[in-house]
This record gives C-alpha cells, structure tokens and sequence, in this order.
C-alpha cells in the first residue's frame, strides 16, 4: 500500500510538473505575440490583418491585452457610432427607466411601443442577474453592473426595431471585460448589426432555418453518421444551435475558450460560429451516438465544464467548411435560392 501511494505521489508530481511547464510555455507564447501584435500588427493593420502570418497567429488566440483592440478593428464601425451617440442614448435610457419607475403600468405610458416594453428597466434586470453568475462582477453591487445596465439600456433606445433580447447580456458582458464602456457599446451594436446576427435577435425564423439549413449541408457534409443519428430521431439544429448563436458561445463555453471562439469569429465571419457548433459535435460524436433524443439534448444545452481549447481548436480545425466546391457563403446563397424558388412553386420551404 505504501509502494501504491509512493507511485501515486510521484505520478502525480510529474502532473503538476508537466502542467506548470505547459503554462510556462503558454505565458512565455502569448507575451511574444503580444510584442508582434503592439509592435508590427496593430501599426499596420490595414495592410497585414490578411496575410497568412498574421492569420495563423490569431488562430491561436489573441492575447489579453490586444484582444480588445482587435476585435474592435475586426468588427468596425460601419454605423458610424460615436462615444458622445452613445451618451446621448444613455441618456434617453435612464430617463425612460425613470418614466417606467413613476407609473404604476407600463401601459399607462402613451406612445409605448412593444420594443420599448421589452427595455424595461425589470426585464434587464433580470437578465444581468443570470449574467455570468459564478464572476460576481455583473450583478447588483458588482463593479460591471452599472456598465452592462447602462449599454443594454442605450441599446434598447438606439435599436427599438430590435429591443432588448435575451441572450445579449452575454455578449455585452464579454465586450464590456476587454474594452472601455463607449468601445464596447460601438462594438455591441456593430456586432449585433451582422446578417447573422439581426437575423436571430430580431427572430426572423425564415432567415434563421436558412441558417440552419446551410449548418446541415456542412453537418452531413463533415459528419454523416451523426447526422443520420439525430435525423433518426428528428433532432433539428435549432434545438442546440439558437443558444450558441444567440450568446456567441459565451454561456455554453468557459469564458477563456469562448474568447477565443471570439477571436477566430471576428477573423472568419458568420461561418465560424457554425464551424464552432460541428467542432462541438465532432468533439463528442463517440458520446452523441449512443444517447437519445432526450439526453443529447440536454448534453448540448449544458456542455461539459472540462472541455478544453486544444481539443475543441483540433476538432474545429478538422471540420471542412466545403461542400463539393462550394464554400459557406455559396452554399447559403443556394439555400436561399432553392427557398425563393420553392415559394414561387408554392412548396414547403425546408424539408424536416
């Protein structure tokens, strides 16, 4: 027993040895592309950003003192949002929370409109509460309550057409922890502009089964035998995919891997959030075929806590987004086609 133990420490040693090495060495990776991205990227970014150099190096994860930065040069600034346009619609945020706060009934408000009703100072709220609940920094008397509250409320006013939905917490949160409060609302609301994105917060379920419909071709394309399974037990994408989508892997992952998922997203577009989902799924094929509806299911709405960025970067890396010749954006192209085309002819537009 004694020998047992012994062999046990030593094994155990040799753990801790080998994983504080592999942190050394991560540490010593993310400060060297920290110089090359302050030094050589940033400066030149209009000219370097695609080059292969410069994409390898993303793929890897941006380090945490750039991220912020990048993702803003990523993402841009197509609505020509300004620091003092968010002010000014902070401004009309907390004065509609106090409008909502002096009557009894939000519909004794003349002139609410139902986006203004899903803004209401109670609905965000309530879902900044449920915001990455284990970091105690969103939530009431956190540091970061008051900037997530006052960026989903100027939201609300500048996108009424949109309003407040769940799951943007998330993704406001996630800005908010690597970029000053105006950057990240300009970030938000760039973000949240992309088709994909408008697509899913403003519920448009025509535009949202095209994206599904897309997401199987690459499925089946990359993983046939699972996709048979849960065709086997009519298991649809938008059963696990919606909450991806809706929180770009902040609430399904670790905070640390969804941004990195974050990282390559703002590199590669709409097509990495779906190339994310089959690395999921081709990370836990072996255990998917031998569930049922039920349990796979419940397995993709609460994934494992231990999933790794290695593992998941490997399994995503192996997925191939082409189909025959054609690439995401062709094939969603003829997935829209075939819809338009199927409603002229007055057929289902997606089979089931």
């Amino acid at each position: 027993m004694v020998a047992e133990a012994k062999k046990r420490e030593i094994k155990e040693a040799h753990k801790r040895k080998r994983i504080m090495k592999e942190r050394f060495k991560q540490e010593e990776n993310i400060a060297s592309a920290m110089v090359i991205w302050i030094n050589e990227i940033l400066p030149n970014w209009e000219v370097m950003r695609s080059t292969r150099r410069v994409r390898e190096l993303w793929w890897q994860g941006l380090p945490p003192s750039v991220r912020g930065k990048v993702w803003s040069l990523a993402v841009g600034n197509e609505l020509n949002i300004t620091p003092e346009l968010y002010e000014i619609f902070l401004s009309r945020a907390k004065e509609r929370w106090k409008s909502f706060s002096e009557t009894s009934s939000e519909n004794d408000t003349e002139g609410v409109s139902v986006a203004d009703r899903e803004a209401s100072l109670e609905l965000i709220k309530l879902d900044i509460s449920r915001t990455f609940p284990s970091l105690y920094i969103f939530q009431k008397g956190g540091p970061y309550h008051d900037v997530l509250h006052s960026i989903l409320g100027a939201y609300t006013c500048y996108r009424p057409d949109v309003g407040y939905v769940q799951g943007m917490s998330f993704i406001a949160a996630v800005l908010i922890l690597n970029l000053e409060e105006a950057d990240a609302f300009i970030a938000f609301a760039n973000l949240l502009n992309k088709p994909c994105q408008l697509a899913f917060f403003r519920v448009d379920h025509s535009m949202m089964l095209k994206y599904f419909a897309t997401f199987e071709v690459f499925f089946e394309e990359n993983l046939s035998k699972l996709f048979l399974h849960f065709k086997s037990y009519s298991l649809t994408p938008d059963i696990y995919l919606i909450d991806w989508i809706f929180t770009l892997y902040s609430k399904s992952l670790p905070l640390d891997l969804a941004c990195r998922v974050w990282d390559v997203f703002c590199r590669d577009g709409e097509e990495f959030l779906f190339r994310t989902g089959l690395g999921i799924l081709r990370l836990y094929e072996d255990i998917l075929l031998q569930m049922d509806f039920i349990h796979i299911a419940q397995f993709l709405t609460k994934l494992p806590e231990d999933i790794t960025s290695e593992k998941l970067f490997s399994c995503i890396a192996a997925i191939q987004m082409q189909n025959s010749t054609k690439k995401w954006t062709q094939v969603f192209a003829s997935v829209m086609k075939d819809i338009k085309e199927g409603e002229k002819n007055s057929s289902p537009a997606l089979k089931s």
